[in-house]
């Protein structure tokens, strides 16, 4: 029998507990709801064990936790972000968005931790700034700022 992780995120939802849960997991690959009720919820998001509490008013998701999605390329950043988004979802900087229970995603490809670690520090730089003017991350404008000399 399979043991839980040590430590689990625990996110507390104001009355939507059970509509969220099921809208994460069919979102994301490797997901699945293990306990529901209608007080609280056990659910696997990218293979990372969650617990959800319909706790009520007293306490809302702050962008101090957010939720960091690796994704291979634009294909797969464009599909999260779309999702997320979707039925009043916000967009912030830098690959950051709150969906529509606002709770954050950062969105991220896997080029802009390549570059950003890249030991060309101009390069890095160069990256770092184009990022900044980005909502969502743009595969091909890291690439163009990482190229410029």
């Amino acid at each position: 029998m399979p043991t839980m992780q040590k430590i689990s995120p625990f996110l507390w939802f104001d009355g939507n507990m059970e509509e969220a849960v099921k809208f994460y997991v069919s979102v994301l690959p490797d997901s699945k709801v293990t306990m529901m009720n209608p007080m609280s919820s056990s659910f696997v998001l990218g293979g990372v064990e969650f617990m959800g509490l319909n706790g009520g008013p007293m306490f809302r998701f702050t962008e101090a936790l957010s939720l960091f999605v690796k994704c291979a390329d634009q294909a797969e950043v464009d599909r999260y972000w779309n999702a997320f988004l979707a039925n009043g979802g916000t967009e912030t900087q830098c690959g950051w968005l709150k969906d529509k229970y606002g709770l954050s995603w950062q969105i991220i490809p896997d080029a802009l931790g390549r570059y950003m670690s890249d030991p060309d520090r101009a390069k890095a730089n160069r990256v770092m700034q184009a990022m900044l003017k980005m909502k969502k991350i743009i595969v091909t404008d890291l690439d163009a700022a990482a190229a410029a000399a």
